[in-house]
């Protein structure tokens, strides 16, 4: 039985394993850990200490630091006070176009992306606070959900995205410049996200019934009540760029420092301006954090033996060399990966992916003149968006849960959102330039 098994191809085996343990519903962390365990326990060149060793070192690294500083910069956010004003101050800016909540829910998707950096945890909130009110008002159970699913996929690009850093930290990418090149983007999606809400709503008369626009003083007011929410990206964009006065182009913070930044941030921002922030928010802030950072951690570290046997069996340049042997344009090339991630996508989790697959399509991209920086945002943009996509979508279940909306109502009605956003990728694939642009003028 042994000879058998290490007679069957490495790499066969640890995607068989792997495939096995999640279909049986083990828990990420050590689906991954087993399978990466398998490769080192039936090499016969690769010592079992060496995958102990992979472990250890995935773990001394600085800039990973940067996960658990903003996963709990963003839960003390959330007990700050933050959100609350955030809503306010998009409700006061869009809620009078017709599918005011819409709006609402993508422009709060936007502001937030610079709070939580999580997809699942923004529709989490949004689906608590906007989908009762949605439904309320007349929005359909279906529309109102795929609204608030899809539109979180705009923490995928927007800074501190997590997906961002991970994906910085694996492949060796420069994650201020990642998130730099992910705010024009961002942007762009919240644009094409409220067109299509728009279109839609004005053809089913979705038009609140008190619609209004807002004098300047009522929005100067909401932007004033929400300044600090605000203001935290602009920090963020300084942090990593350095200060606009000075000559030196050198960020004022390493990104696993802004991260640190941002936990201080929220703290006296709830503790001092808003004055909400008590002992009992901070207990329940970090409880909520050590378990999301503990989870996140212990499927990186674990990543750590097959990311080196991926890189060991020489699969990315397995990969680069089936791809370049068929084709020759590097964005048909991208379009080929991106598709391949979109299908994946569908059936794992986004950090997975990025651990897994980054190492594997990085070199290849690159191989062939694409800059990983453009790569990543729409790998990212991609792989998150499978969890508003049946059959596993994490963010899709979770809304429709909170909301009690049926699977296939949900389906119907993010058609045109999905539609829209994969437009938009398209549109990016040829356009290199608008994501690199701001990270080329800042670096």
């Amino acid at each position: 039985m042994l000879d058998l098994i290490l007679s069957v191809d490495p790499l066969i085996l640890i995607g068989v394993a792997f495939a096995a343990l999640m279909i049986f519903g083990a828990p990420v962390a050590f689906a991954i850990g087993i399978a990466g365990f398998i490769f080192f326990a039936t090499s016969k060149v690769m010592p079992l200490s060496i995958g102990v060793q992979k472990i250890a070192t995935v773990s001394q690294s600085f800039p990973l630091l940067a996960v658990p500083f903003f996963v709990l910069a963003g839960h003390l956010m959330n007990e700050s006070g933050i959100t609350e004003r955030l809503f306010k101050f998009s409700r006061i800016a869009v809620g009078w176009m017709a599918g005011g909540l819409a709006h609402v829910s993508i422009v709060l998707s936007t502001l937030m992306g610079g709070v939580s950096g999580s997809a699942v945890a923004d529709a989490a909130m949004e689906a608590r606070v906007i989908g009762p009110e949605m439904i309320r008002d007349g929005y359909s159970k279906g529309y109102s959900a795929a609204v608030i699913a899809l539109s979180s996929l705009i923490t995928a690009t927007i800074p501190p995205s997590i997906g961002l850093i991970l994906y910085g930290y694996v492949g060796q990418v420069s994650i201020g410049q990642l998130f730099l090149a992910g705010i024009i983007p961002g942007l762009l999606m919240m644009t094409v996200l409220m067109v299509t809400a728009y279109i839609i709503a004005k053809r089913r008369k979705y038009v609140p019934a008190d619609a209004k626009r807002p004098t300047a003083a009522e929005l100067g007011k909401a932007a004033w009540e929400a300044k600090w929410a605000l203001l935290f990206p602009v920090f963020l964009f300084f942090a990593i760029r350095g200060l606009p006065f000075s000559e030196s182009k050198r960020a004022l913070f390493t990104p696993s420092e802004v991260g640190s930044f941002a936990v201080v941030y929220a703290i006296l921002i709830g503790t001092l301006a808003h004055r909400v922030m008590t002992w009992e928010a901070i207990k329940r802030a970090f409880g909520h954090a050590l378990s999301d950072i503990g989870l996140i951690m212990l499927i990186i570290l674990m990543s750590g033996m097959i990311g080196f046997a991926i890189i060991f069996l020489q699969v990315p340049q397995s990969i680069a060399g089936v791809l370049l042997d068929g084709l020759s344009n590097p964005q048909a090339i991208m379009a080929v990966i991106l598709v391949s991630l979109f299908v994946a996508g569908l059936f794992f989790e986004s950090t997975i992916l990025v651990l897994l697959l980054t190492p594997i399509f990085v070199p290849v991209v690159q191989s062939v003149g694409v800059d990983p920086v453009h790569f990543g945002i729409l790998m990212m943009t991609i792989v998150t968006l499978g969890s508003m996509t049946p059959p596993v979508g994490v963010a899709m279940y979770v809304v429709c849960s909170l909301m009690d909306t049926p699977i296939e109502s949900y389906i119907k009605e993010s058609l045109p959102f999905l539609l829209a956003i994969l437009l938009l990728v398209i549109a990016l694939i040829f356009l290199p330039d608008v994501v690199l642009w701001l990270p080329r003028l800042v670096y």
